[in-house]
């Protein structure tokens, strides 16, 4: 009897290791498809307005993985905008999420992977975009639905710096 409870608490432990480790990896091989996000970036952010006219500032985004690459940290740095976003992947959800903070505060948003561009929802209507182009930039746009289009409030397009 001994020997068989020896037996199953071992089998037991055994299993959940695996399952953990699993799941671990799962989470990681979610989070490493967003590595094309990776490094130090540096380029222009073009803010249209409602009145057509367009606002440009230079912006710095630092990206890298923390804790065993299971998150992913952004900074962002213009004279529009400041954020510390982390983007994370759960697993009982099958889903990322997107939070970024400002000194304010910050908002969870739902994020998915596809066709290798990561997109943010804020709502139906409104999304973010972040891709790598065929040159190497790294692209991120926000848009609004409107009257059954997508369009542009704010484009970043950005150069890799001497520390990629």
């Amino acid at each position: 009897m001994k020997v068989t409870f020896l037996s199953l608490f071992i089998s037991l432990f055994f299993f959940a290791s695996v399952s953990n480790s699993i799941a671990q990896n799962t989470e990681k091989e979610a989070m490493a498809k967003l590595s094309f996000l990776m490094g130090n970036w540096k380029g222009e952010s073009n803010i249209y307005q409602a009145d057509g006219n367009k606002r440009s500032t230079e912006v710095v985004e630092n990206v890298h993985y923390e804790l065993d690459g299971n998150l992913l940290i952004l900074n962002v740095k213009s004279s529009a905008i400041a954020l510390h976003t982390i983007i994370n992947y759960d697993l009982k959800e099958k889903q990322y999420y997107y939070t970024p903070f400002t000194k304010n505060g910050g908002n969870k948003h739902k994020g998915q992977f596809v066709d290798g561009r990561f997109i943010v929802w804020f709502s139906d209507s409104r999304r973010l975009v972040f891709e790598r182009t065929e040159s190497g930039l790294f692209h991120e746009y926000g848009e609004n639905f409107k009257d059954g289009k997508w369009s542009k409030y704010f484009e970043d397009t950005l150069y890799p710096t001497s520390k990629n």
